[in-house]
Formats: C-alpha cells, sequence, structure tokens
C-alpha cells in the first residue's frame, strides 16, 4: 500500500463535536490538523511517483565539490519489488568511452523537469579538455521540495546503505524556505549520512566506512560558523557487519523541544537546546548578528520552519568527509587542484568495489508521523 499524503479530517470532526482530544505540534504544507502518532506522510515505493519525489540535475557538486552526475534517469533511480534505488554509475557507461576527458554535458536542454536545478560552480555545462575532466559518476538525489514538507515530527526510514569505495550516502533534511538566510543559517537535520568504503580506517583505527553511522544537525549564522559539533552523534556496527550488511531504520524524532536520533528505535543521540536555544549552544561570538531573533520558537530555530526530505548517492568530494589522512590511502587529496583527474585515473582499484545493486542505496518505505 502506497499513501503519499495523509490530511486527518478525523482530527477536525473531533475537534467540531467538542471532545478533547490532544492536538499535535506538528504540520505540513497541505494543512489538516493531527494528533500525535498521526500518518502525515507515507511512500513504500510501489512505484517512483515523480509528483512525489523531484529529481536535482545538476554537476555542482552540492557544495562539497562532489564528483558525480545527478540526473533523472532510471539508470540511477527506480524502484522493483517495493525498494527505491539509487544507483551511482559511471558517466562512460552513459555517454561513451573517453567522454568525461574529451566530452560536452550540457544539462540546460529539455523539457522543464529534465531542466538544470542548479547552476552554481559551472553544475549545468562541463567539457571535458586541457586536463580538465567532466563528473567521472553519475547518481540520483531526490526531494520532496515541491511536494511535502513540514514542521515537527517523527521521520522514520527503513534502508540498507551501499557498498563501494567513495560513495557518500544520505538522508536528510533541508529548509522549504530558508527563512533565516543561506546555509547553515536555516538549517539542516542528517538523519543518516555514511561511506561505501567496507575497510577505511581513520587515525585511530576506527573503521569509518560502512561500519559508522553519522547522525547531525547543522546551524550557524552563516559559514564558516556552524555549531554541527554540539549536535553530532555516531554509531558504530561490530566488525564485518556493516550497515550496509542488512536494512535498518533510520530515524529522527523532531519537536519543539529537541531533535533525537533513533537508530532501528533505540536512542543514539539528543539535541536539546538550553534556554538561549541553538545560538547559545552553538557558542558563537558576541559579536556577530543572531538571524534567529525574533523566530517562532526562539529555543528551536532555525528548526521551527518547515523542512523537506532528500535522498541521495554522492561520490567523493573535497569538504573532507573522506579525510586525507584515511587508509587505505584516498586516489586524491582534498587540497589537489583537480581532484576529479586523480579520483579518475585511480578507476581500476575503486570501481570494481561498486558490485551491481550492492552498489545502490535501497530504501525500504519512508514514514513520517505527528509528534
Amino acid at each position: 500500500m502506497k499513501v503519499a499524503f495523509v490530511f486527518c479530517s478525523a482530527i477536525v470532526a473531533v475537534l467540531a463535536s467538542g471532545r478533547n482530544v490532544s492536538i499535535s505540534t506538528s504540520s505540513t504544507n497541505k494543512g489538516g490538523v493531527y494528533a500525535p502518532g498521526d500518518l502525515m506522510f507515507e511512500d513504500t515505493f510501489d512505484r517512483f511517483d515523480l509528483s512525489v519525489w523531484q529529481h536535482e540535475i545538476t554537476m555542482s557538486g552540492g557544495g562539497n565539490w562532489e564528483f558525480q552526475v545527478y540526473s533523472n534517469t532510471r539508470f540511477n533511480s527506480y524502484t522493483r519489488d517495493g525498494i527505491l534505488y539509487l544507483m551511482p554509475t559511471l558517466t562512460n557507461d552513459r555517454w561513451g568511452e573517453n567522454f568525461v576527458e574529451t566530452g560536452t554535458l550540457s544539462l540546460l536542454g529539455g523539457a522543464p523537469a529534465d531542466e538544470c536545478t542548479n547552476p552554481a560552480y559551472y553544475g549545468c555545462e562541463r567539457s571535458g579538455a586541457g586536463g580538465n575532466i567532466i563528473n567521472p559518476a553519475m547518481s540520483a538525489r531526490i526531494r520532496t521540495v515541491n511536494s511535502f514538507s513540514f514542521k515537527y515530527g517523527k521521520v522514520e526510514v527503513r534502508a540498507k546503505i551501499p557498498a563501494g569505495d567513495w560513495l557518500w550516502p544520505a538522508i536528510w533534511m533541508l529548509p522549504r524556505h530558508n527563512s533565516y538566510g543561506t546555509w547553515p543559517a536555516s538549517g539542516e537535520i542528517d538523519i543518516m549520512e555514511s561511506r561505501g568504503n567496507k575497510r577505511l580506517f581513520n587515525l585511530q583505527g576506527v573503521n569509518i566506512g560502512t561500519e559508522q553511522i553519522s547522525y547531525t544537525s547543522h546551524y550557524g549564522p552563516y559559514f564558516p560558523y556552524n555549531g554541527y559539533a554540539n549536535a553530532h552523534y555516531e554509531t558504530q556496527a561490530p566488525p564485518d557487519q556493516g550497515y550496509d550488511t542488512a536494512f535498518h531504520v533510520y530515524a529522527v524524532e523532531w519537536t519543539d523541544t529537541y531533535i533525537r536520533h533513533l537508530l532501528d528505535g533505540v536512542v543514539v543521540g539528543t539535541t536539546t537546546p538550553p534556554p538561549g536555544g541553538f545560538w547559545e549552544l552553538g557558542g558563537f561570538p558576541n559579536d556577530v548578528h543572531n538571524p534567529w531573533t525574533g523566530a517562532d520558537n526562539p529555543r528551536m530555530a532555525p528548526f521551527d520552519q518547515e523542512f523537506y526530505i532528500l535522498l541521495n548517492v554522492a561520490v567523493g568530494g573535497t569538504n573532507g568527509f573522506f579525510p586525507d589522512d584515511v587508509q587505505p590511502p584516498k586516489p586524491w587529496r582534498n587540497d589537489a587542484g583537480n581532484a576529479f583527474a586523480e579520483f579518475w585515473a585511480a578507476r581500476n582499484a575503486w570501481h570494481p568495489t561498486w558490485a551491481g545493486e550492492n552498489a545502490a542505496m535501497q530504501i525500504d518505505y519512508v514514514r513520517i508521523t505527528a509528534v
């Protein structure tokens, strides 16, 4: 069964009758009144409903100079037997041998639904020439920005993360409107982030690949101020039992007083801002303007506005999510002048680890209930 949007008219009827009822603080862009626990959104992926999920179409790299092209193709995003697959592939597999070194890729043509969604960082058109290459991988990033957003609720996503070197799967949330300014002033909630490497160790010997999941809220007055370190949690799977080996339920419980992360129903961490809100929690300098002054809910701002859901699999990047000092070494450095080319030159080492649909993030359902 698939239900995209749910309007709780039963609660309205109860209210009209004068009976006492617990009213939720949750709300959606669809309107309606909810009681705690009411279903507000659900997709069980019996089919790929493109009226619910909008594709991002860009080469911009997500602000992290990631190595993928995001597009709307059934090579990279599709459903089968009630599972959504977000599948990374090689750009050459789509456009032909040597395309990344010699071709030109334009995302500017076609119907509006296939038009480039982010022109930043040369995101709509690139050419391979003079040592520069086109993004060597293709993947998918989908979102509900035009179809569904909500304020306060419990999000549950049953998913299996991909296995494949340098893959970066994420389940997350962004504000529908940047009410307090550009990132991170209006916030970001990462329900799940991971790395696709089966074996990737930091300097402490911890496997930060498929055996680690991170959960983070990003907030701050403007970049580079970001208080995420005070709202960041991690879980570690037993050796050789990474999160790529089975489905897990990744959840966030977002209320008007706290943000709580859960894995398979077990609390991972809770961020409860102090009386001064996320401004106080972040410990930002006194001479920096607080963009959340006068917010609807000053204690929870910027997390007091409607957010929408995103699902994606990125590849690489130079923002440090894949650190330089890992073992085995990664084939590019974050300060490299041409990280794309360094990554692509090492494809014989990393591409064999993308083993068919094991390299796809697989999503069983997305469910959002009122709190």
